[in-house]
């Protein structure tokens, strides 16, 4: 499992989420060819490649993990307080693994500060992708 699942998996939107609703899809047909086997599998079809990507508010569960936390961590602006919250490993070495794992151009890896702006603006952008629930103003 590498790091950027580890965030997803907090968030709620990890791959365990996802099978669930990947397996429950096919049962629905499987029962439903035996009525009428042409119709009913596209319609099926269709809500099983929606459900796995249902959205989760990102923003209500770090708001209520900063609220609990006794540290004023900005996980709007600060990749270390985001992985803080979550409960993740901040440190550098983490988050350079991070940085490789998502990417990162090699110019950036050696300035950790514009790895960390890079790393932040990444990793919500990934988690966006993912389902979560991420206002356009932090993915600017």
């Amino acid at each position: 499992m590498g790091f950027f699942s580890k965030i997803l998996d907090k968030l709620g939107i990890g791959s365990g989420d996802a099978a669930p609703t990947t397996t429950a899809a096919p049962a629905a047909p499987a029962t439903a060819p035996v009525a009428a086997p042409a119709t009913p599998s596209p319609a099926a079809a269709a809500p099983a490649a929606v459900n796995p990507i249902a959205m989760v508010d990102v923003v209500a569960q770090m708001e209520q993990r900063a609220a609990k936390n006794p540290q004023k961590l900005n996980w709007k602006t600060s990749i270390v307080d985001l992985l803080k919250l979550l409960d993740l490993d901040s440190s550098f070495a983490a988050r350079k693994a991070l940085a490789t794992e998502l990417g990162c151009p090699d110019e950036l890896m050696g300035d950790s500060a514009k790895m960390n702006i890079w790393l932040h603006k990444n990793v919500l952008a990934h988690i966006a992708a993912n389902g979560g629930n991420i206002p356009q103003a932090l993915l600017d």
